[in-house]
């Protein structure tokens, strides 16, 4: 049970003048701490204390504030208790709501102080002043609080030597100081950890670019895949047809040989013969061709001196040319730093099909070399009966033919393979022709 006599005030001030104001925050802060308020707790108090105090000397002149002990509910509070006799405040609800802003920032002290306080009470009438109530609640583990440690605190208070206002204004200024050289050094700290923060950020918005460029390039790579995968899919439905078929016309050519010899008819039986190699000889051409697809790209081909010249040459040697079909090449031909298999492999694709393609016993092929700043152009150029344009579309396809009927046995992978190779060094590769005639052009760096 508490025993504390609520009619005897701890201290009172008369409020006359500025003096005054600093005495009465100098009296919150001790009792602050005399009933055990926490440091943060006792700075609240005393500046609710302080600016209502400075509201009575602004607005009316002189008033009085009393600090006592109060009690409620079991519960103690530091009371201080202004009072003054001017005019009164009008509309004070809506300055306390904030609803309602006198002119000259009037009313903000009074605002200011119910926040900092954990009970505020504000009467006023008009011509007979105004009556405040600041309290801020002692904590439970405060120390002993009586009638006689009270008794105490107001004879100490009455004993005191008189205050010197310099001497509190000056420790008041440099808790002030004090008190902004650790908001400098927070303002400071805060500084340096926003500019944390925008590193970060930064770095964030690098890891999100290289993140984003990252996923474009796996996008692009599934693309590229999934097309792969469709052509590998297309490759291997194809290349198992066109075994197939020479592979049941062998084995239907084979059925026949043995009929025949069991008849003891050997002349059917020989005149077979020439069938069945014919269909071997297209059975190796097109496994050659695909090999030669599936390797182009792959492989670690060293570079060296390559006369183009002598390379024709050695091509032209290798196929059979008609009697009546002249082949022109020019005498100057220039000296590559290259892959020598993949120029023998596009000359002889081109040479091969102009041969082959051609259509009257007479005719001409011309091969063609233009230099350029970047690289090399080069054409095989025929008379023959040309490429309809329906067909320049899609002649550097995988296993696509000409409309030709006369060449059944074409395996569509040549000039598939042309294109890969003039691709894997970065060249072009396009095709003229206009009625008759055709000539197939590529590029090749130097």
């Amino acid at each position: 049970m508490l025993l504390i006599n609520m009619d005897h005030p701890i201290t009172t001030i008369k409020l006359q003048n500025e003096l005054d104001v600093v005495l009465a925050y100098k009296r919150a802060m001790q009792l602050s701490e005399f009933s055990g308020l926490p440091v943060a707790a006792q700075t609240k108090f005393a500046t609710a204390v302080s600016e209502i105090c400075r509201n009575v000397l602004e607005h009316v002149g002189e008033g009085t504030i009393r600090f006592s002990m109060v009690e409620s509910r079991n519960f103690l509070s530091l009371e201080a208790f202004v009072t003054d006799r001017g005019r009164g405040i009008p509309n004070v609800q809506e300055i306390l709501d904030r609803k309602y802003a006198p002119v000259g920032g009037k009313g903000q002290g009074i605002y200011s102080s119910r926040k900092l306080v954990d009970h505020f009470q504000l009467e006023s009438d008009f011509e007979k002043g105004t009556r405040v109530r600041l309290q801020k609640r002692v904590p439970h583990n405060h120390p002993p609080i009586n009638a006689a440690i009270i008794q105490g605190w107001s004879d100490y208070f009455n004993n005191e030597s008189e205050i010197s206002p310099y001497a509190e204004i000056k420790r008041q200024n440099m808790q002030l100081i004090e008190l902004m050289e650790q908001l400098r050094v927070r303002t400071i700290e805060a500084e340096y950890q926003l500019q944390e923060i925008q590193h970060l950020n930064q770095e964030l918005q690098t890891s999100n670019h290289e993140i984003n460029a990252l996923l474009q390039e796996r996008d692009v790579k599934n693309q590229e895949l999934e097309q792969v995968n469709k052509t590998l899919d297309e490759f291997a439905q194809t290349v198992t047809h066109d075994l197939k078929a020479p592979l049941h016309n062998i084995r239907g050519l084979s059925e026949a040989v043995t009929d025949f010899l069991q008849e003891d008819s050997k002349e059917e039986a020989q005149a077979v013969m020439p069938m069945i190699q014919l269909q071997i000889k297209r059975m190796d051409h097109l496994i050659r061709d695909v090999l030669a697809y599936s390797l182009t790209g792959r492989q670690q081909i060293q570079k060296k001196k390559v006369a183009v010249g002598e390379l024709l040459y050695n091509v032209l040697t290798t196929l059979a040319i008609p009697q009546g079909l002249q082949v022109y090449v020019p005498d100057e031909l220039p000296v590559l730093e290259t892959e020598e298999i993949f120029l023998q492999q596009i000359f002889s694709n081109l040479l091969s099909n102009a041969i082959k393609y051609h259509d009257l016993p007479n005719g001409q092929i011309w091969i063609k070399a233009f230099q350029h700043p970047a690289c090399w152009e080069f054409a095989v150029v025929d008379d023959g009966p040309g490429i309809p344009a329906e067909d320049h579309g899609k002649i550097f396809e995988l296993f696509e033919t000409t409309s030709d009927v006369n060449h059944p046995d074409s395996t569509g992978i040549g000039l598939a393979l042309v294109r890969k190779i003039v691709q894997e060094k970065a060249g072009r590769l396009w095709v003229h022709s206009k009625g008759r005639g055709t000539a197939m052009h590529f590029t090749w760096p130097y």
